[in-house]
């Protein structure tokens, strides 16, 4: 018989019950009493074991409402579903059954034929709201995009963020839209064909943590960070913050329609548990949708356990980044060997992204001075996401650059013909020459100095970026540097996007067949059908016996007597 559930594993946060009162449900295991404070009053919850206090009180959707815990300052609710006036003000009441959906026939994403967008609200667009990123979903379903991936939209200080900082991590960023915002986005884009994955972050908190610890252990030093204590999902009273991860998740997909998750650094999520954390959010998310979900991970640890499934042994994840291939292609294309780029300096470690998600499966890495990695070759090859752009690579950049243009088209190439499923970092699609620098615009004033000065520090000893002034992150003009510009795009480059995706659409799913040389050119074969770039500096004679050239990236490269002439950082198509 099923064991009955424990009191933080009911539903948490404000549920409307839509006779003009509102069910509390609130996880304090450090209170001896929680109130929850209105302007027409104050509502005591009762304790009902656990650490959890719940009750009833008379509210309705879009009435505001904080919690006080013992006789402390009233604060934001910890599963607040929409923060108005910003991370320090109160939280509002929200009805997810007073959204109107149209997507009832939407049969949800193709993970075969999955070609993601990863897009920044705030930068997409110069209005920077999720109505703006609706309004340009045409011409990337024109493209040949399948879903676009948000970049974290949980509530955050101030209103110029990556996302990465967020605090309250059920509410939808006011700046955006809020709420009904993103419902109306997720809606309009299953219109228009298109499946959303939202990016998750549970691996730790931003700024002003101290409000979700004045409630409970939200964070543990048992495990650190690159960013601070880790969430704490294995220690002393951590059954209220699983529950409050989890059912965060849950609620992307089931509230809001979401196709899918992409979670964040999941090599930072540690649970020494018998049943990992994320082993447990991928199976009770997938109990929760309306479609089969697409839930990707990203790790930069290449084990294959991520993606193998819980019934043997893993997390069950769909897919996971695997940024190899990146790394192997930006090093081969712009000479740079700076960290970790120094182990991609091989033509052999270039062909192999052709053929293998992991290049490092096991191998001795020289930049981490350890084996690295295990082999993921018996995998099915969507379940691995590439990508020549994305926030990280380039954003972490000293000045958020982009890759030279000259580069841009063989990366295209090979990504996107990959056997892997692509990804593509919003702007790269039309050649867009704006940077996308790290911003923030904390309201701390210490958190401001800390992070400004920590950039600095960060790229002070970095040989590749010596001499270069690094972007203040809390200056506003770096965020509005940072804001695409698609009308100083080519429209070559979009062109040549659009032909790449419609020759992947017809790629053999057969797994390639690669072939390479010391002079910087690979081939991959896939049926009779050839990919083909030249990564060297010198032309390339690439014998690959075909006799249609489908597709080239540059208008120098030819195919005569089943002979491949490749100028140097150009590619081809042939069958």
């Amino acid at each position: 018989m099923p064991e009955a559930p424990l009191p933080w594993e009911e539903p948490l946060g404000a549920r409307p019950l839509g006779d003009g009162r509102t069910a509390f449900r609130v996880w304090a295991p450090r209170a001896s009493a929680v109130t929850v404070v209105r302007d027409g009053g104050e509502t005591p919850l009762r304790d009902v074991g656990g650490g959890v206090f719940a009750g009833e009180a008379t509210a309705s959707p879009g009435d505001d409402y904080r919690l006080r815990v013992d006789d402390g300052d009233p604060l934001p609710d910890p599963c607040s579903r929409f923060q108005p006036e910003g991370v320090r003000g109160p939280s509002r009441i929200v009805d997810p059954a007073a959204w109107e959906w149209t997507d009832a026939g939407w049969p949800g994403l193709d993970p075969a034929a999955l070609v993601v967008y990863e897009l920044h609200v705030g930068t997409f667009t110069p209005e920077g709201t999720f109505a703006a990123v609706a309004a340009r979903l045409p011409e990337l379903r024109e493209l040949g995009v399948t879903a676009i991936e948000l970049l974290p939209v949980a509530t955050f200080p101030g209103e110029r963020n990556w996302g990465y900082d967020g605090l309250h991590t059920w509410a939808p960023h006011p700046a955006y839209g809020g709420p009904d915002g993103l419902a109306a986005l997720v809606d309009a884009a299953h219109r228009e064909g298109l499946g959303v994955i939202m990016d998750v972050v549970y691996n730790h908190l931003g700024p002003g943590s101290e409000t979700l610890e004045a409630f409970g252990p939200y964070l543990s030093a048992k495990h650190g960070t690159p960013w601070g204590d880790a969430v704490n999902f294995d220690d002393a009273d951590c059954g209220g913050v699983r529950e409050w991860a989890i059912q965060n998740a849950c609620m992307w997909v089931r509230d809001l329609h979401m196709d899918g998750l992409r979670v964040d650094a999941v090599h930072a999520i540690h649970d020494e548990g018998a049943r990992h954390v994320l082993a447990e959010l991928c199976d009770r998310v997938r109990a929760a949708a309306h479609v089969p979900p697409v839930l990707i991970a990203e790790s930069d640890l290449n084990d294959p356990r991520t993606v193998t499934p819980v019934a043997l042994g893993g997390w069950g994840f769909d897919a996971q980044w695997a940024d190899d291939h990146h790394h192997a292609v930006h090093a081969h294309l712009t000479g740079e060997r700076d960290g970790y780029y120094g182990d991609y300096a091989g033509v052999a470690e270039l062909a192999a992204t052709a053929r293998t998600p992991f290049v490092y499966d096991g191998r001795w890495s020289p930049f981490r001075r350890r084996r690295h990695g295990g082999p993921a070759d018996g995998l099915p090859p969507e379940r691995f996401v590439v990508c020549a752009q994305n926030h990280d690579q380039v954003g972490n950049r000293a000045v958020g650059d982009r890759p030279p243009p000259e580069t841009r088209r063989l990366a295209a190439l090979w990504t996107l013909l990959s056997p892997f499923t692509p990804m593509i970092f919003m702007g790269e699609e039309y050649g867009e020459t704006r940077p996308f620098q790290f911003f923030t615009d904390h309201i701390d004033p210490f958190i401001a100095d800390a992070t400004r000065d920590g950039r600095r520090r960060e790229f002070a000893s970095f040989e590749g970026f010596s001499g270069e002034e690094v972007p203040d992150p809390q200056d506003p003009a770096t965020f509005a540097r940072s804001v695409l510009d698609p009308g100083a795009g080519d429209p070559a480059v979009r062109e040549l996007y659009r032909r790449l995706l419609a020759v992947r659409a017809w790629l053999p799913r057969e797994r390639p067949v690669v072939r390479y040389d010391a002079s910087g050119w690979v081939a991959s074969r896939r049926g009779a059908v050839t990919v083909a770039g030249n990564f060297g500096d010198e032309r390339a004679e690439v014998p690959v016996g075909a006799s249609e050239l489908v597709l080239a990236t540059d208008d120098g490269v030819t195919l005569a007597g089943g002979v491949l002439h490749l100028p140097p950082r150009t590619g081809a198509v042939t069958r």
